[in-house]
């Protein structure tokens, strides 16, 4: 596993490495300020990793760092990864999403969540991180071909103690936004507010095992009526359409599945 790990004082470059394994090969970068608009910088930093993976790889598995794979899907991406191995046309794998909010209790159901994304990439060079990391293209700026599988990557960055959130979110901002926006825009409140969100569900299955201390280890309570999930007009109309023809009006799709 090749971690790129960015300038910083708080320990992160210390913790990644007291992990002791001869698995994780850290790659010190420097993030380019000048680069974060559109939060730039973020696709930057994961092309570097990419580019550190040997080239006799056949593929690259891209993970976030507020992202786990349950273990139950490992054998289905290992068979899928071997079944298209020496497939050309297969530049990619598609995984589908659980967004995590507040706690590990709830998850985003509206459709302002991104559904898919493309997590495992052919080791091809020519394939760069699109925007802000979200996913990928290859160059000149083609959308790669894809297959979806069934596995499902775990989201959990909306799950953090209130403070911490808000933190986080102001920090965020900063690879997005320049200072003058975040300053008429972004109220310097001490507390994230979890409440003002759209629509959740109940998460009622496992999760990861890595993730289990993690959860024993939650010191604050969220909790949401989901009596009180709305929508807005546009979504009701686009669910109400994608009823009668069986897919999502103006979906996102930064990939083709083949």
């Amino acid at each position: 596993m090749v971690v790129a790990v960015g300038q910083s004082e708080d320990g992160t470059l210390s913790l990644v490495r007291g992990i002791n394994s001869t698995k994780i090969r850290v790659i010190e970068t420097v993030w380019d300020d000048d680069q974060r608009t559109g939060g730039r910088t973020f696709a930057l930093e994961t092309d570097k990793a990419f580019q550190a993976i040997a080239p006799d790889s056949d593929w690259g598995f891209y993970i976030q760092a507020d992202e786990v794979v349950h273990e139950k899907y490992h054998m289905q991406i290992r068979e899928a990864m071997l079944k298209y191995k020496d497939d050309p046309e297969v530049e990619g794998l598609l995984f589908n999403y659980q967004h995590f909010y507040g706690s590990y209790d709830y998850v985003g159901e509206s459709w302002r969540w991104y559904r898919r994304e493309i997590r495992v990439i052919r080791n091809d060079k020519r394939i760069f991180s699109y925007k802000d990391a979200q996913g990928f293209r290859k160059l000149p700026n083609d959308k790669l071909k894809v297959k979806l599988i069934d596995a499902v990557v775990f989201h959990y960055g909306w799950v953090r103690d209130p403070r911490t959130m808000q933190a986080k979110r102001h920090n965020w901002l900063q690879f997005y936004e320049n200072d003058e926006w975040i300053e008429k825009h972004h109220a310097p409140v001490e507390e994230f507010d979890f409440s003002k969100v759209d629509s959740l569900v109940r998460f009622n299955e496992t999760h990861p095992a890595t993730m289990k201390e993690r959860i024993r280890r939650l010191n604050w309570k969220f909790d949401h009526d989901l009596s009180l999930n709305r929508y807005t007009s546009r979504e009701r109309l686009k669910r109400f359409i994608s009823r009668l023809v069986g897919y999502r009006i103006g979906e996102y799709k930064n990939y083709k599945i083949v």
